[in-house]
């Protein structure tokens, strides 16, 4: 039987490249090698794609060790050029150019799973990429990943379908500026009470995102969400429960699974709690009170819909203390595969292995591009 060219993509120039190296070696371990003929594309925090000829060096970052260690910007470019790059292509007729310092070849591809976190992999640009060049991809397409990533769209879509989120004000880069500051402190003052969230609009993996009880903390929170987007949100403070829920599949046949509890070592849940402190704890099924868990899969399906999602996505929500309210959080288009990640964890419970339905995404991959 003839094998299936399957392109798998991690790195990339956001935030979260570690945490992609990390997911993207989960899912390998998963492919079925019979089946795919796969190439492994890494790409740089610079930008710079690589071939990776050996994927037990994905996740530990060894595939790009001599760049990363270069000591200057002229021994960067020669390590670059000793190493075999691979490049997606627009042009339809060979989506795959493999160079080797200086020959080249190309490559027809029949499909490309990207995991890839964060800004230029979960945004919607590179699957404008994929569509470009007419390659079949898994996940969400170029708009509703671009939605999904970008949390202010985000909310006016939750707003339209009614779907209860936090209270927010909207700040741009330039007004967290010296000559800005002052007044736009006092805008968001106006609006919301202390404590508030500070997230940048579109970073993920809490990168960013910090937590103001008073005035200086709320400038130093701008200022550092201003280093990751030109848009950033400052939200009410919502004291609850993190909850969690996995949605798979399209249209009328998306459905959610149970949901599963985060429990923060920190005060939040930001990236040093998610992936740095073992006293986070994930808990799957935990108990809710009577009617929350059908509520929150019933949320999740409509957001993820509302978005026009595709293949899977995390749907986070907030289960408000005292009132027991259920307040959306954010949506999450290519959820983390590492040993922490609640997805996996979520899929498996609900009946469905990773090895299962990574198979299934790459079919309905194809099945959207009619291959």
């Amino acid at each position: 039987m003839k094998k299936i060219k399957l392109a798998l993509i991690f790195g990339g120039q956001s935030s979260e490249h570690d945490v992609s190296c990390v997911s993207a070696k989960t899912v390998a371990g998963v492919l079925d090698k019979n089946k795919y003929e796969i190439t492994y594309i890494g790409i740089t925090k610079d930008g710079h794609w690589l071939l990776v000829e050996d994927p037990e060096h994905i996740a530990d970052r060894g595939w790009e060790k001599t760049v990363v260690e270069a000591p200057d910007k002229e021994s960067r470019d020669k390590a670059l050029e000793k190493l075999p790059r691979a490049i997606i292509s627009p042009d339809s007729s060979h989506n795959l150019i493999i160079r080797r310092e200086s020959s080249f070849e190309t490559r027809k591809l029949d499909v490309v799973f990207p995991v890839l976190h964060g800004l230029f992999g979960e945004d919607g640009t590179i699957q404008g990429l994929f569509e470009m060049a007419h390659i079949p991809y898994v996940g969400c397409g170029h708009l509703s990943s671009a939605v999904t990533m970008d949390k202010f769209f985000t909310k006016v879509i939750a707003d339209d379908v009614g779907v209860v989120q936090a209270r927010y004000v909207g700040v741009r880069s330039y007004e967290t500026s010296d000559d800005h500051i002052d007044e736009t402190v006092k805008r968001i003052e106006k609006e919301r009470q202390y404590p508030v969230f500070v997230k940048p609009s579109c970073a993920g993996s809490s990168m960013g995102i910090t937590k103001a009880h008073n005035r200086e903390e709320l400038i130093e929170g701008l200022k550092l969400a201003a280093e990751h987007d030109s848009k950033i949100l400052v939200e009410e403070s919502i004291k609850g429960r993190e909850i969690e829920c996995a949605v798979f599949g399209y249209g009328d046949n998306a459905f959610a699974t149970g949901v599963g509890e985060i429990v923060a070592a920190a005060e939040f849940y930001d990236f040093d709690a998610k992936y740095n402190n073992a006293d986070s704890k994930t808990i799957l099924d935990p108990e809710l009170p009577e009617g929350k868990l059908e509520e929150i899969r019933e949320k999740a399906v409509k957001i993820y819909r509302a978005c026009d999602c595709f293949g899977f996505a995390r749907v986070d929500f907030f289960l408000e203390n005292d009132t027991d309210r259920v307040v959306f959080n954010e949506i999450n288009a290519i959820p983390g595969h590492t040993s922490i990640s609640m997805y996996p964890m979520l899929m498996e419970r609900a009946g469905h292995s990773m090895g299962e339905y990574v198979e299934r995404l790459i079919e309905m991959a194809c099945e959207r591009h009619n291959y």
